[in-house]
């Protein structure tokens, strides 16, 4: 019942602060520059406001106070932990989003300064938790119900780059109305469930219920036609979550299951951009990434949405199953 509290509780305050967020945006003249290599309809969604995804992190955060306070008077911070570091990503998002905005274009930090930050914040984050003991060099294999032990330098390299590859897949995939936050939601109803069976409701199952109730509620702005785009504040944010809260479960792998479609996406546009070099200008797909392609096969953005999403809670029923082992292991 907790969680199923966060869950309402963080939706309903995402929705207030939309209603006044919107406006202040419009106000701000913080519209979004669109990609002017993307399909040409796009064109017509330049200048709706971003960094819209202020309204689910602030959603979340009210939430886990309140909902978390009994894990803190424990003595417990892991969900204060994900989140700070969700919100570091976050942070680095929305420095991004205002270089787009104040200099009217798609370019924000360049390449070389968001992954310095970003494994900066990474590696500060995996040592916080080594630190707290949440974290051990043993991966899990989901359905084996065993583990894989590696020396923590080696461990501590591979989660690196697990946590960087995770936050900017996400990134990728907040591309059309809707999708990133659409294809979150079953990710984190997963983790709400498994915090609810293994006895973190007060902590990372009250965070992962607070980013299903935001994320909806931000989805009542951002759906097709969307009012609102999360830009890279929400989107940043969102892989931070997701990787943070795969990794204080102590179960990395699982994010090839429920993050399927954050894979795909990324891996079409490896694909796309080897293939192009490779043949000198031929290409795979249509476009990349993954949800472009299919755009330009036809799909509307609601069809392609929802398709997407069913993949995502698909793959994350998927990994209840593969998990369910753990809690008697």
């Amino acid at each position: 019942m907790k969680l199923i509290a966060a869950c309402i509780v963080s939706f309903l305050i995402t929705l207030v602060t939309g209603r006044f967020l919107l406006p202040e945006l419009r106000r701000l003249k913080a519209g979004q520059s669109i990609r002017e290599d993307g399909p040409t309809w796009h064109a017509g969604k330049s200048g709706t406001p971003t960094m819209g995804g202020l309204m689910f992190i602030f959603g979340i955060l009210v939430t886990i106070l309140v909902f978390g306070w009994d894990a803190m008077r424990a003595g417990s911070f892991a969900h204060l932990y994900v989140f700070a570091f969700a919100a570091v990503f976050g942070l680095i998002g929305f420095l991004d989003d205002f270089q787009k905005v104040k200099m009217h274009r798609n370019l924000g930090l360049t390449a070389i300064q968001k992954f310095a930050l970003q494994l900066a914040a990474a590696v500060v984050f995996l040592c916080l938790m080594r630190y707290e003991g949440m974290l051990t060099p043993n991966l899990y294999v989901p359905f084996a119900n065993t583990y894989v032990i590696l020396p923590w330098i080696v461990y501590m390299i591979f989660a690196a780059f697990v946590i960087v590859g995770t936050v900017n897949a996400v990134n990728i995939t907040d591309g059309i109305d809707g999708l990133a936050g659409s294809v979150t939601v079953p990710v984190a109803l997963f983790f709400a469930v498994v915090g609810s069976w293994w006895g973190y409701e007060n902590d990372l199952g009250v965070f992962a219920a607070a980013m299903v109730g935001g994320l909806i509620g931000f989805l009542v702005y951002n759906f097709h036609p969307a009012k609102v785009f999360m830009g890279d504040t929400g989107s940043l944010f969102l892989g931070g979550a997701v990787a943070g809260l795969a990794f204080a479960y102590d179960m990395p792998l699982v994010l090839l299951l429920v993050g399927i479609v954050y894979i795909c996406e990324t891996l079409s546009d490896i694909i796309q951009v080897a293939y192009f070099k490779a043949t000198h200008g031929k290409r795979i797909f249509k476009m990349a990434p993954l949800h472009h392609h299919f755009e330009l096969c036809g799909w509307s953005e609601v069809k392609l949405v929802t398709i997407f999403t069913l993949v995502s809670a698909v793959f994350c029923m998927l990994a209840l199953w593969g998990v369910i082992g753990r809690y008697h292991f």
